[in-house]
């Protein structure tokens, strides 16, 4: 069987996603039954056809032009990556995959996410992306309820400096 560089792969997948913002890069890394799942607010997509549309139209366009990565910790295994980061923007533009049907409030978010990335014959084979949606509405001004325990942009700062 042979051996691929998951994390060489991953870090390809990302840069079509974040850095080139080119689909069809985006696309080369995955396999055709390649999945997906945007767990809190199940978007993504089945299927490169259905990825393409997620990608070209509610993905890759509507990132905001500050959006940053923070790696916090990557775990290589013989066929998935765990990884976990900061993901950082201003809310300016109308984000289908994280925010559907919410206006941009050009507010500060800063979300602790970790991505579970699967992986066959040397490409991509699915995507579970897990954040906190709660802590987004929070910074957003969507969710305003002193009562709920929901921390804000304070719960990522405590993944970068764990001992503040």
């Amino acid at each position: 069987m042979p051996t691929h560089d998951l994390n060489k792969l991953w870090e390809e997948h990302v840069a079509g996603e974040f850095v080139t913002r080119d689909t069809e890069a985006t696309l080369d890394t995955m396999v055709d039954d390649a999945y997906v799942n945007h767990i809190p607010v199940l978007t993504g997509g089945n299927g490169k056809a259905a990825l393409r549309l997620f990608y070209s139209q509610d993905f890759i366009p509507v990132m905001p032009p500050d959006t940053t990565l923070t790696p916090v910790s990557r775990t290589v295994g013989e066929d998935q990556v765990v990884d976990e980061m900061v993901f950082s923007f201003t809310h300016t533009l109308e984000m289908p995959w994280m925010l559907p049907g919410v206006p941009p409030t050009h507010r500060r978010v800063e979300v602790a996410m970790v991505a579970i990335v699967r992986f066959r014959d040397g490409k991509l084979a699915h995507e579970h992306i897990y954040w906190d949606q709660a802590s987004v509405l929070k910074q957003l001004g969507l969710l305003n309820d002193s009562a709920l325990p929901v921390a804000g942009a304070e719960s990522a700062r405590k993944v970068l400096s764990p001992k503040s």
